[in-house]
C-alpha cells in the first residue's frame, strides 16, 4: 500500500486583474469567494479521499496555498481551508503552512486572522520597488507596499516571511535591479525568490511582443541580473539553495523541497497538479470549469501522463542538479563524470565532498546540461 500524502497544495485563483506577464491559472475577482472556493475543494478532496489514490497523511507536513491571490480571499479563508482539509491534518508541530499574498491586500486583520489559524509561513508577491516598473506590471501595491507588508507578517507574528522578485525585465521600463536587490535586503527577511520574465503567448505581454509594442526578454541581461542577485544575495549570508531561491537562518522552503526530492504531492483546485510516481495529473486551469464538475461530481482531473523509466530517470537528473545537493558521484557513469569534469573546468559545477552541483553560472544552462548528461548516458 502506498505511504499517505504529506505535502498538499491548495490553488486560489482569485485576482483583482491580471498582470501583464501571468500565465498562471487565475480569474479576475476583485472580491475572491471564500465560500465557493472552500466547498468546490470539499467537493474535490471528497471525491479524492473515495478514489484512494492520493490517501492523505493523518497529519500533513506542508501546506501551501497559492495563487492567483490567496489575501484577496480575506481574514476568514485559512479557516475555510482548516475545515475542508481536516483540522487534525493539521495539527503537526512541524507543519510549515505558507500562504502566499499581495502586499496591498494583506491587511493587519488578514495577517492575525491567517496566523491564529496556523499559517506560519507568508510569501509575498513584491516583484520590484520600482513605480512605474510596477504600474507597467499591473501590480497594485507601491513601492512602500513590500516593506508596510512585511511588517504586518512580524507584528502578526509571521517572522517566516519570502519575498518575490523578478528579473530580466525590458530595460526600457527604467528599473534598476541592483537598486531593487538593496531594497530587497533591506527588508531582512528569510528567504527570496527569484522569477525570471517569460514571454508566453496569450498573455497580454505575450500579445504585445508579438505585435511588435514591447520586446522580447534580453537574454545577455537575463543572465547578468540573475548572477547578480545571485553575488549579492550569497555575499549577504543568503544560502543559494535552489536555482531561483535563497535561503538564510536555514529556512528553505520546505513545500517546494518536497517536489524538488520527487515525493509525491496532492494538489487541490483549478489548475493543481498532483504526483505519486509514476503518474503526474493537473486539474482544468478554469475556475468556472474546475468549480461546475466537482460540484457536479464529476472529477477534476483533465489530464494524467505515467512516466516512463527513461522520463523519470531524465527527470530525477534535473531534479537533482537544481538543488545545491546536487547529483553523488557514485551515481555518474565514466562519462558522465568526464563530463561534469569538463563543467566544472567551464566553471558551471563544482565538486564537494562526493557530490557535484551546478554553480549559479551552470543553472542557468540547467535544461541543456541535464539533456547533454542523459544523452552521454550519465547516470548509473
Amino acid at each position: 500500500m502506498d505511504a499517505p500524502i504529506g505535502s498538499v497544495y491548495v490553488h486560489a485563483p482569485f485576482c483583482v486583474r491580471r498582470c501583464v506577464y501571468c500565465d498562471f491559472a487565475v480569474t479576475v475577482n476583485p472580491d475572491g469567494d471564500a465560500g465557493g472556493w472552500g466547498e468546490a475543494l470539499a467537493a474535490e478532496l471528497g471525491q479524492i479521499e473515495r478514489e484512494g489514490v492520493f490517501g492523505l497523511a493523518p497529519r500533513l507536513s506542508t501546506l501551501y496555498v497559492g495563487g492567483g491571490t490567496p489575501s484577496l480571499l480575506g481574514p476568514g479563508a485559512m479557516d475555510v481551508l482548516a475545515r475542508v482539509v481536516g483540522e487534525d491534518r493539521l495539527s503537526d508541530p512541524d507543519l510549515e503552512w505558507t500562504a502566499e499574498a499581495n502586499p496591498e491586500s494583506f491587511t493587519s486583520e488578514v495577517a492575525e486572522r491567517w496566523r491564529a489559524s496556523g499559517v506560519n509561513r507568508v510569501s509575498l508577491g513584491v516583484q520590484s520597488f520600482h513605480e512605474p516598473t510596477l504600474r507597467w506590471m499591473g501590480r497594485l501595491h507601491g513601492p512602500e507596499g513590500a516593506a508596510r507588508a512585511v511588517a504586518t507578517a512580524k507584528k502578526a507574528g509571521i517572522t517566516n516571511v519570502s519575498i518575490d522578485l523578478i528579473f530580466g525585465l525590458p530595460a526600457a521600463v527604467g528599473r534598476s535591479w541592483e537598486e531593487d536587490l538593496s531594497r530587497a535586503l533591506e527588508m531582512d527577511v528569510p528567504h527570496v525568490s527569484l522569477y525570471g520574465l517569460s514571454v508566453e503567448a496569450g498573455t497580454p505581454l505575450g500579445r504585445a511582443v508579438a505585435e511588435g509594442r514591447e520586446p522580447g526578454v534580453d537574454e545577455e541581461l537575463y543572465r547578468d541580473e540573475f548572477l547578480m542577485a545571485a553575488e549579492r544575495f550569497t555575499a549577504a549570508g543568503y544560502e543559494h539553495y535552489e536555482v531561483s531561491n535563497f535561503a538564510r537562518g536555514g529556512l528553505v522552503s520546505r513545500h517546494n523541497s518536497a517536489y524538488w526530492d520527487g515525493r509525491p504531492y496532492l494538489g487541490l483546485g483549478n489548475g493543481a497538479h498532483s504526483y505519486r510516481h509514476p503518474v503526474r495529473r493537473w486539474n482544468v486551469r478554469d475556475w468556472e470549469a474546475y468549480r461546475a464538475r466537482v460540484l457536479a461530481g464529476e472529477t477534476a482531473v483533465e489530464e494524467r501522463e505515467e512516466l516512463s523509466t527513461e522520463a523519470a530517470a531524465l527527470e530525477r537528473t534535473w531534479l537533482g542538479l537544481r538543488t545545491r545537493n546536487g547529483l553523488g558521484k557514485a551515481s555518474l557513469s565514466a562519462d558522465g563524470l568526464a563530463l561534469v569534469e569538463r563543467w566544472v573546468r567551464g566553471g558551471l559545477a563544482e565538486f564537494f565532498g562526493d557530490r557535484v552541483r551546478l554553480t549559479a553560472l551552470g543553472w542557468l544552462e540547467l535544461d541543456r546540461l541535464t539533456v547533454d548528461l542523459d544523452a552521454v548516458g550519465g547516470r548509473v
